[in-house]
């Protein structure tokens, strides 16, 4: 039998159409909170809470660690996670190599440091310098390292993020390079999601709550402040003022530098999820940039700002279709913020798209995807432009600019494959010479397996790519056990990436692994990716779905052998294939995701993603399709579901361990099976440190593995 709550859901949703009031929306919200029993699952730390989490981790660990491949599968997740010969991924900072490192003597990391010519050595000599793990021992604080912001251009001094737990919420210390150690009476921010970016090494511009209620209803900063050094933070100045009801995730300042010295401060003012305000600051203060809601200014090389735009954009008599970059000169800029006559840079052909540019010294370099293979071109400034040119990096993989140094044309670029080992090469973009500095050893056999790429034939008839990663003698009879997964969301593109985890401990197998490229992502530019935007999100789902139907269909496998798996937005994905299309599968991982879209703005940062998904507590399409979609909204105690595997995290403050809770508690009410266990610390992730994360890891394959391979 139904129960009360999906009966008063369902009559909702046959209503749903039938909104004319412009409060309509807002009511159906009203009616729906009104309904929901589980709400006292959102109050994240409370005690009645974390009993209720308690429990049902023992219930999941007591069925997960008693398989016997449990063992077996953690030791071998652990000791990837803790091998030394990783690769120690480097950035170029203050004239060395600095990189963090995470092992089994160093759970929480360490921030160390080498010369670039001992970097590129077997073994590099490596100075520690700091020890988290050893900080949080002493300070009695659970630490996780987030990041570090240096002051250009000597990088002597950083502003250092950490974590309590793995939140998003960071404490802002700054640590001196030359000494090693936090500066005494130096910049210091207390625990917030403030964004902050150095205006020179003794100016900061943040974005802060400077005082209680100064935040979105996200949970993000709209006020920005300039502090000098010896300031208190009350003493900060205010340079530019968003609104309470903005959207996004808060005003951002940022200062571009060049290698000349030249600066720009821009500061970006989020409407919502993908629009925005871009101001930039000048003698008469903060001046609107005219450039449209959906572009961004991407770099500053050679006094030429460079600009993204995700919309056509028609300026100085010239349209620029999405995806493109443009340039102008700085000094332009400044003196007519308001009009702009751009030149084109780059425009991506119909099978291509802009995945990121970053600078050196005097280089910018674009990351490309053609096709969903990776390309890295170098452009170069000249006398009425850029020229052009492409480094000769392998091919069918993904790249990525993991580096850059502003102080030469250096690169660090990462090659990485399904069965291809993660590389990285220094790439001198001056004279396009390549050397592999670091190569990662095969973490698996791989010897026996091939990658292919294949089409589905979506609802709507849209192709959707999708890669299959299987032994080269399968057998098609239906009967491989198959981990797929996707995205599908935020323009965020999926691509093809070594992962000695998923080949320990799935392919080595025998099992599958398909990646799909659905829409919703970025794999072929802004097209992709508003194709799924707020009520139209449907045709994500139904390409995942193609996807799996096609692979059944060449026989590679079949639903009694198919899972699926995904986190965050790809958590959502999950869960709305789990209730829509049950038949298809017979394992489904929903890792950190959002599952309540009628009370998504009420749970973490979930109203900042109002572009995504839509507001609907305003939007009546919003509020009609997320009623008939939204997982937690749409179970049915008379349904057949396979039994899920939901995993979350108690320091999650993006998405929030809310919806995880609830959408298992709606299940426990219905009487269907589930297995359910959250992390208590590791933020939007698997764990804070190596062990949790292999913990994580192994009670997922450990799942997979009793639904798909027994």
């Amino acid at each position: 039998m139904r129960s009360i709550f999906a009966a008063t859901v369902i009559a909702l949703a046959l209503g749903a159409m039938n909104f004319s009031a412009p409060n309509g929306a807002q009511a159906q919200t009203r009616a729906t909170d009104a309904a929901d029993p589980y709400i006292w699952l959102e109050e994240a730390t409370s005690p009645r809470a974390m009993d209720w989490v308690n429990t049902h981790n023992a219930k999941a660990t007591a069925v997960l660690e008693a398989d016997a491949r449990y063992s077996t599968l953690y030791r071998e997740a652990l000791a990837l996670a803790e091998a030394k010969d990783r690769i120690p991924m480097g950035s170029f900072v203050h004239g060395e190599i600095y990189n963090f490192w995470q092992d089994g003597e160093h759970l929480r990391g360490i921030w160390r440091k080498a010369s670039l010519a001992n970097y590129q050595t077997a073994e590099p000599a490596w100075k520690t310098v700091l020890d988290v793990t050893a900080l949080g021992k002493v300070e009695g604080k659970s630490w996780v390292f987030k990041g570090a912001n240096c002051a250009r251009p000597a990088e002597r001094r950083c502003l250092l993020d950490l974590s309590e737990g793995g939140e998003d919420a960071v404490t802002i210390r700054e640590f001196d390079l030359d000494t090693g150690t936090f500066v005494d009476g130096g910049f210091f921010l207390p625990k917030s999601k403030a964004r902050v970016a150095w205006e020179d090494e003794n100016t900061l511009l943040i974005s802060n709550a400077w005082a209680p209620g100064e935040l979105t209803a996200s949970g993000y900063p709209y006020i920005v402040k300039r502090l000098k050094r010896g300031q208190s933070l009350d003493q900060a100045v205010v340079i530019y003022r968003g609104d309470k009801t903005d959207g996004g995730y808060g005003v951002s300042p940022d200062v571009l530098r060049d290698s000349a010295g030249r600066t720009l401060a821009v500061i970006t003012r989020p409407l919502d999820t993908f629009s925005h305000e871009t101001y930039v600051l000048t003698p008469k203060g903060a001046q609107r940039l005219a450039i449209p809601k959906k572009a961004s200014v991407d770099a500053l090389i050679g006094g030429r700002v460079v600009i993204k735009t995700e919309e056509y954009w028609t300026a100085g008599g010239k349209t620029f279709p999405p995806g493109s970059l443009t340039w102008t000169s700085l000094s332009a800029l400044m003196a007519d913020p308001a009009h702009l006559k751009p030149k084109l840079l780059y425009a991506p052909s119909p099978r291509e798209a802009l995945e990121g540019s970053s600078s050196t010294h005097g280089k910018l370099l674009l990351s490309v995807l053609d096709n969903v293979r990776g390309r890295i071109y170098v452009y170069t400034p000249t006398a009425n432009g850029f020229s052009r040119t492409k480094l000769d990096l392998p091919d069918n993989v993904a790249l990525r600019v993991t580096a850059t140094d502003d102080k030469s044309d250096r690169a660090f670029v990462s090659v990485s494959g399904f069965l291809t080992p993660s590389s990285l090469w220094l790439a001198d973009t001056a004279s396009g010479s390549l050397t592999k500095v670091k190569a990662l050893p095969a973490k698996f056999d791989a010897s026996g397996d091939v990658v292919e790429q294949f089409e589905a034939t979506s609802k709507d008839g849209t192709k959707v790519p999708y890669f299959v990663v299987h032994p080269r003698d399968i057998k098609y009879d239906g009967s491989n056990p198959t981990l797929m997964t996707a995205y599908g969301g935020f323009q965020v593109s999926s691509t093809p990436n070594y992962s000695a985890v998923t080949g320990k401990l799935w392919l080595e197998r025998g099992g599958i692994y398909v990646l799909a490229n659905i829409r919703g992502g970025g794999e072929f530019g802004p097209k992709w990716h508003e194709a799924g935007l707020v009520d139209k999100r449907q045709v994500i789902y139904d390409d995942f779905a193609s996807v799996a139907e096609d692979l059944v269909r060449r026989k590679i496998t079949s639903s009694r052998r198919l899972g699926i798996e995904g986190g965050s937005n790809g958590g959502l994905l999950m869960g709305v294939e789990f209730t829509e299309r049950p038949d298809l599968w017979n394992a489904v991982v929903i890792d950190v995701p959002l599952l309540d879209m009628i009370r998504i703005s009420k749970i973490a940062a979930g109203a900042s993603w109002q572009g995504e998904y839509g507001d609907v507590n305003a939007n009546p399409k919003a509020m009609a399709f997320w009623l008939k979609t939204s997982p937690y909204q749409n179970l049915r105690a008379d349904a057949k579901y396979p039994e899920p595997f939901i995993f979350t995290t108690t320091k999650d403050d993006r998405v929030g361990p809310q919806h995880a809770r609830k959408f298992a508690a709606r299940m426990e009410e219905m009487h269907l099976p589930y297995l359910f266990y959250e992390n208590t610390e590791g933020g939007h992730g698997s764990g804070a440190d190596l062990k949790q994360q292999a913990h994580t890891q192994a009670l997922t394959m450990t799942y997979l593995q009793m639904k798909l391979m027994n």
